[in-house]
C-alpha cells in the first residue's frame, strides 16, 4: 500500500497527541504541587495565629466547609481529596 502525500500514520498521531497530553498533565500536576505547599504554609500560618491567640490549631467547622466544598465539587472522591489535604495541611504539632 502506498502512502499518499498529506496521508499520516495513525500510530504517530496518537502518538503526538498522547504525549502532547502527558507533558500538559506533568505541567498541571506541577502547578497542583506548588499551589498545595502554598496552602500548607497559609495554612500554618493560620494555625499559628490561632494558637497565639488561646484557640486550637484545627477549626472542625471550617474543616467541614472544606469537604462540603470539594464533595459538591467532584464527588465522593472530592471528600476523599479533601481530607487529604487537610491532613497535609494540619502540621505536626
Amino acid at each position: 500500500m502506498d502512502e499518499r502525500p498529506g496521508d499520516t500514520d495513525m500510530s504517530t498521531t496518537t502518538s503526538d497527541v498522547i504525549d502532547s497530553a502527558r507533558e500538559r498533565i506533568d505541567d498541571l500536576d506541577g502547578r497542583i504541587l506548588e499551589l498545595i505547599r502554598e496552602r500548607m504554609a497559609v495554612s500554618a500560618s493560620v494555625q499559628e495565629a490561632r494558637i497565639a491567640a488561646g484557640g486550637r490549631r484545627v477549626h472542625l467547622s471550617r474543616e467541614m466547609e472544606i469537604l462540603d466544598r470539594y464533595r459538591q465539587a467532584l464527588g465522593k472522591p472530592g471528600t476523599t481529596l479533601a481530607m487529604t489535604l487537610l491532613e497535609l495541611c494540619r502540621g505536626r504539632a
